[in-house]
């Protein structure tokens, strides 16, 4: 009876241990942030430095003790820059993963394809660089980590390329444009046709081609045969590179050329196209001499080039990684000013806050996106050959919007040789 009693006692003294353990266990259930990425197909590269960016983010938080009392974890699928594949994935991060918080992977055309589903189910969604998706929507729990903002921000994608446009003298008056047929290069398009207008410039060609587009001469091809004075391209990163390639090949040279081109921000695609790059001026969002660059988004991007090599992604990481740990900074804001993931709780604190991130201060309007436009117009210039470190310096790619941060000078008429 005594060895019954004792055996009881053991018994009870190890439940009441497993007990203890279980619950905390149960405390430290991780808090997990669910996304899709393009880690494979057309937008890999921007997506997977996008992804290390955040993933230090991640490591940063836990070293701080995590999210609420509890280890963050990023719960993250390939879209394989498929925007089919992208409805199904968010289905079983929210339907069966359960996440705590859902933000979208990178770009426009995948996060569009993945509004249906958050809004279905009512979650606040945190965007990364998506341009405009939320104005068809009009989602009141949509926040874009994307510096086009302002009442337009269609138009504010490409404001900063017709600002520098309309200071040449003599100024321009023709204007020819393409893109894919997709959500991106539409929502671009639609902003550049108000501003041709406002500014009574001429479009003398407007056409998309397919997205599974390989040849770009003929496309280039019909644009100048119209002899525009300025071109600009809506694309993203294989069909910047097949623009720009069949333009040298043809000799096109309009007075200005570039204005959204996607692609031109991976140093692996400017160290691919070396010299071709020259006299083409595009959008940038961040780089390390801008005015408004942080100490803090230095440090994040020492950081990152520490990891880079190894990781097999942007070896210098100015596009995406500032803006990937940035929505991770407004997402933990967020959660802890509001003590939970309760939804309408979120939305309510993020539409009033300014968040104080590594790409600077973040403010929304009430669509979402932000509430002043962080867009610059920069040209690329003197770059020779294919090295990478010449992209470490300001003088390659140079800041010509707003003028306020300009670093230089523009080169004009559009001139591939300097």
């Amino acid at each position: 009876m005594l060895i019954e009693r004792r055996r009881f006692g053991k018994l009870a003294a190890a439940g009441a241990v497993a007990g203890v353990a279980g619950a905390a266990r149960a405390d430290t259930k991780p808090f997990t942030i669910g996304f899709g990425m393009a880690l494979t197909g057309s937008l890999a590269p921007n997506g997977k430095s996008a992804l290390l960016g955040m993933q230090i983010w991640e490591e940063d938080i836990n070293a701080r003790g995590g999210l609420l009392g509890r280890p963050v974890k990023l719960v993250y699928y390939d879209d394989a820059s498929t925007p089919s594949n992208v409805p199904g994935l968010y289905t079983k991060l929210l339907d069966v993963d359960k996440v705590d918080i859902v933000t979208s992977g990178y770009a426009t055309n995948m996060i569009a394809p993945a509004m249906p589903v958050v809004m279905q189910h009512q979650r606040t969604f945190f965007a990364l660089l998506g341009l405009a998706v939320n104005s068809e929507f009009h989602y009141p729990r949509y926040f874009s980590i994307t510096p086009t903002g302002g009442p337009n921000p269609k138009r504010a994608f490409s404001d900063a390329f017709f600002a520098v446009a309309m200071e040449q003298n003599p100024k321009p008056r023709t204007l020819a444009i393409t893109g894919a047929d997709a959500e991106f290069p539409r929502n671009a398009l639609d902003g550049v046709r108000a501003t041709a207008k406002e500014l009574k410039l001429k479009i003398v060609y407007d056409k998309t081609y397919p997205p599974n587009t390989a040849d770009y001469t003929p496309v280039v091809r019909a644009v100048a045969a119209t002899n525009p004075d300025i071109y600009f391209s809506a694309s993203y990163p294989a069909d910047t590179v097949g623009i720009i390639r069949a333009a040298h090949e043809v000799g096109f040279k309009p007075k200005m050329f570039g204005g959204g081109m996607v692609g031109l921000q991976a140093t692996a695609i400017k160290t691919q196209l070396g010299p071709l790059l020259n006299g083409i001026i595009t959008y940038d969002f961040w780089l390390p001499w801008a005015g408004f660059a942080t100490d803090e988004g230095r440090a994040l991007i020492k950081k990152y080039q520490t990891r880079s090599a190894a990781a097999g992604v942007d070896l210098l990481g100015y596009y995406m990684p500032p803006f990937g740990y940035a929505m991770l900074q407004v997402v933990e804001q967020t959660v802890k000013a509001t003590g939970g993931t309760d939804d309408d709780k979120l939305a309510e604190y993020a539409r009033k806050t300014t968040f104080k991130t590594v790409a600077g201060d973040i403010k929304f309007n009430p669509d979402g996106e932000w509430a002043e436009s962080q867009v610059m117009a920069v040209q690329f210039q003197g770059v020779s050959g294919n090295g990478v470190d010449q992209f470490r310096e300001p003088k390659t790619e140079v800041i010509l919007w707003p003028k306020k941060y300009a670093t230089g000078k523009i080169v004009y008429p559009y001139d591939p040789s300097k």
